[in-house]
């Protein structure tokens, strides 16, 4: 006799001898979330600090974050162990974090090194020589390109707040970012060479 006829045989005379049918088993590792709340609320923090350590200002940050999440939901699985769901949104941030790269500088920047950027963004201490580079490209800049990017990265204002100080449109602050951001861009590929 066929195992599957034996199973259905063995089965049935179980469920005919009043026998209390088996639970299921189902295999859950202990580093399991529970739900998707569980996943968001462990990460969240994680997620905003290594975005808020690569742009530098919070608004983008935020909705970085909030990319990573929504990019993530679908194709996580909620059953992953936690360290899989960590490598996962890891993954997924520094995709994320590339487009962005791409649509406001014009090209990729993938790399990162999430355990030296969220520990030095916890202990709030910023390497002097990245504030020397900083300081010495924005001082090649045109002044409005200079002023801009100070506004939006360093004093973390939003873009509605520097176009209000700047006087002008946030439309119009978004092109001056952009075009802040591109010729700094190629002010520091031409410092590293």
């Amino acid at each position: 006799m066929p195992v599957a006829q034996r199973f259905r045989r063995r089965r049935a005379e179980q469920d005919e001898a009043g026998a209390a049918p088996r639970p299921r088993l189902h295999a859950v590792g202990a580093d399991v979330y529970p739900d998707w709340g569980a996943v968001y609320r462990d990460n969240v923090a994680r997620v905003y600090r290594l975005m808020f350590s690569k742009v530098g200002n919070r608004p983008d940050a935020e909705d970085l974050t909030t990319e990573v999440f929504l990019t993530a939901l679908r194709p996580l699985r909620v059953s992953a162990s936690v360290g899989e769901v960590r490598a996962y949104l890891l993954a997924t941030a520094r995709t994320v974090l590339a487009g962005h790269w791409r649509r406001t500088l014009g090209r990729e920047i993938t790399t990162l090194d999430e355990e030296r950027d969220v520990a030095a963004f916890e202990a709030e201490t910023v390497d002097p020589g990245i504030l020397v580079r900083a300081e010495a490209i924005l001082a090649l800049l045109p002044e409005r390109y200079g002023r801009i990017l100070r506004l939006r990265f360093l004093q973390a204002c939003s873009l509605k707040e520097a176009a209000e100080q700047l006087g002008t449109t946030v439309g119009n602050a978004k092109v001056l970012q952009h075009r802040a951001l591109r010729q700094a861009a190629q002010l520091a590929e031409g410092m590293e060479t």
